[in-house]
């Protein structure tokens, strides 16, 4: 008999990591979404209406042996594993790959394909009657969602707001940094950095209506729509007795150097969940779904093996501003421009990648 893998989550790591078992292993994946969301692109999708189905990915055609569940966990101990509709797993081994919430557009977590479709298009009319943009943080989410609405409508006047001093943190280098204002200044996109709104909006994000708000700084800015472009939760409420002890006050889970989560010797966690001190994006998701594929598999051939550690990957980025713009770095490469940067993500945003992990032709 075939060991049970439950995989938690249908995102980047969890899809990944459920296709990698399929054919050593019975996988049964847990997913609140009827579809998988390609949010790398959810921004194109925003702002141009072609992309708006093709984002959607149905699960059919992703495992051969093994199944999806349309669910919701809400309660694992790293042995029992408690859906919303009181159904009940004790799988052999346990994959936790729910990943984080994060405002709209930039993630979609919206369980129906319909409504998550409605949703889009309805704020995507929103935006194009707007002629004002109010963006809140000036990171990777907040400077694409930018570079995107002006590579569709150059005559929008787009403000963005952040409490840092400069735009991007986290290891990169100036010369990234640099590459990346000089382009938003040619875009004519406003950065008022160092600073937050005194108060917040009259309207929701996403929603069409004129409005002017004040800083910190005294300046006032004057906007038709507003998105949030910050504020990372991971999904892990749902662990309960000692794995909810390897969680931090953030939320994110303590892992071993083998990503077992810390105290369990089959239960393993990849992508944002991870308390790793790396970027959260869908590349590293994949490359845990890789490595938790091979150890779990390692353990199948040899329950006594010893598991391959881990090692972080280095700061890295790709950043578009629309498909034609937008600056990348990684170590050993060094910073590249926006041609670069459209022929390795931009034009095409990964889209073909994903459709063959799930076995779209």
């Amino acid at each position: 008999m075939a060991a049970n893998v439950l995989v938690v989550g249908g995102g980047y790591g969890g899809a990944a990591a459920a296709k990698a078992l399929d054919d050593v292993a019975d996988v049964v994946l847990v997913e609140p979404r009827d579809r998988f969301v390609h949010n790398v692109a959810a921004l194109r999708a925003l702002v141009d209406p072609d992309w708006v189905e093709a984002i959607f990915l149905p699960y059919s055609e992703l495992l051969t042996r093994g199944r999806v569940i349309q669910g919701r966990v809400t309660s694992t101990d790293g042995e029992t594993v408690v859906l919303e509709s009181g159904q009940r797993f004790t799988p052999d081994y346990l994959v936790l790959a729910s990943g984080s919430g994060y405002p709209f557009p930039a993630k979609v977590n919206i369980e129906h394909n319909r409504d998550a479709v409605a949703t889009m298009r309805t704020t995507h009319a929103s935006l194009a009657e707007s002629k004002r943009i109010l963006l809140l943080g000036a990171g990777p989410v907040g400077l694409e969602l930018a570079g995107e609405i002006k590579a569709a409508w150059p005559e929008k006047e787009i403000t963005i707001v952040d409490r840092g001093q400069d735009i991007i943190t986290g290891g990169l280098p100036d010369e990234f940094r640099a590459e990346l204002r000089g382009q938003l200044a040619a875009l004519d996109i406003e950065l008022v950095l160092g600073t937050s709104l005194a108060t917040q909006p009259p309207t929701g994000p996403g929603e069409l209506g004129a409005f002017t708000v004040p800083t910190h700084s005294g300046r006032d800015v004057d906007a038709d729509i507003w998105f949030r472009c910050y504020g990372v939760i991971p999904n892990s409420a749902y662990l309960s007795g000692s794995l909810a002890r390897a969680r931090r006050e953030s939320g994110h889970i303590e892992v071993t150097d083998d990503l077992r989560v810390a105290g369990h010797s089959r239960v393993f966690a990849i992508g944002d969940l991870t308390a790793l001190p790396e970027s959260k994006m869908a590349k590293a998701a994949g490359a845990h779904a890789e490595h938790v594929a091979d150890n779990i598999r390692r353990l199948l051939d040899d329950p006594s093996s010893s598991l391959a550690g881990y090692a972080p990957a280095p700061a890295s980025i790709s950043l578009p501003l629309g498909p034609a713009g937008g600056a990348s770095y990684a170590p050993g490469v060094g910073v590249l421009g926006p041609k670069e940067t459209a022929e390795m993500k931009g034009g095409h945003l990964r889209m073909d990648d994903y459709r063959s992990l799930f076995g779209l032709a």
